[in-house]
């Protein structure tokens, strides 16, 4: 029989029960991508992650319960919280080799940053019905960013006591909807919401913000802003464009430790 490692970090927090839960699963090389889909949706968790590699460069690959994804936030500041605090990794940064192309964390005081792709998003004139009958209040605008709809309200109010209608998400072609607006004591809020993958709600969206921070930044004439996600959980980022690519800054608190047994296949 073999045995894993896993990891489960609460992400984009500074304390347990906080921001995004990700399991995190080192391996000494690749399992079969049906056993880690099967690991992944036994954790059922947002987001499972596994790499592969050693000083200071792997591969990374995130699986929902549902299937693999291009680009994970919250994960990816797992993997690179578990590989400086848990595997005894003493380097400054992680480079991590991905479907979105090479990812960089590095350490900066008690934060972690991740150095992301920038993918301003657009305005769409013509939304589905589907989705406007998901939010069920209008927004003042609808753009695309990425593979995800943003929608923009005018304040966190609308963001936080928003109760969408989830199957009609489920019939977009999209990964999932987000929800933004202004924040009251942030520079703006989020609410992000990935049915299709399993996700009702995600707690905290690291890349979303990919999209996120170069439109608030566009609007509010600033290039370095502070983000809040409204989940039940809550979580805080520290985000910064810098040209085509976006710095996406948070804490990371272990949660557990324990041990997967795998049949031999």
């Amino acid at each position: 029989m073999r045995t894993e490692i896993l990891y489960q970090v609460d992400a984009f927090a500074s304390e347990i029960f906080r921001g995004n839960p990700a399991a995190v699963c080192p391996l000494p090389d690749w399992l079969d991508d049906g056993i880690m889909q099967a690991i992944a949706a036994e954790n059922n968790l947002a987001e499972t992650a596994f790499f592969v590699g050693e000083d200071g460069e792997y591969q990374l690959r995130w699986f929902t319960p549902r299937a693999e994804v291009k680009l994970c936030g919250h994960a990816t500041l797992a993997s690179a919280f578990v590989l400086f605090t848990q595997l005894g990794y003493n380097g400054e940064k992680v480079l991590f080799d991905t479907l979105s192309g090479r990812l960089e964390v590095r350490r900066e005081g008690d934060l972690l940053v991740m150095d992301f792709p920038s993918y301003p998003p657009v305005e769409d004139d013509d939304p589905p019905a589907a989705l406007l009958l998901g939010l069920g209040i209008q927004p003042s605008s609808v753009l695309q960013g990425g593979e995800d709809y943003i929608a923009v309200y005018e304040d966190e109010a609308a963001v936080r006591d928003l109760h969408p209608r989830l199957e009609r998400f489920e019939e977009l072609a999209t990964r999932g909807i987000a929800v933004t607006a202004p924040g009251n004591g942030v520079d703006f809020v989020s609410r992000f919401f990935v049915p299709s993958l399993g996700i009702p709600e995600d707690p905290v969206t690291g890349s979303l913000h990919s999209a996120l921070t170069p439109y608030w930044a566009s609007r509010l004439g600033k290039t370095a802003l502070h983000a809040r996600q409204l989940s039940a959980r809550g979580g805080e980022l520290w985000c910064e464009l810098l040209g085509d690519r976006v710095a996406i800054a948070g804490h990371a608190v272990l949660y557990m430790e324990g041990r997967v047994f795998l049949p031999e296949v």
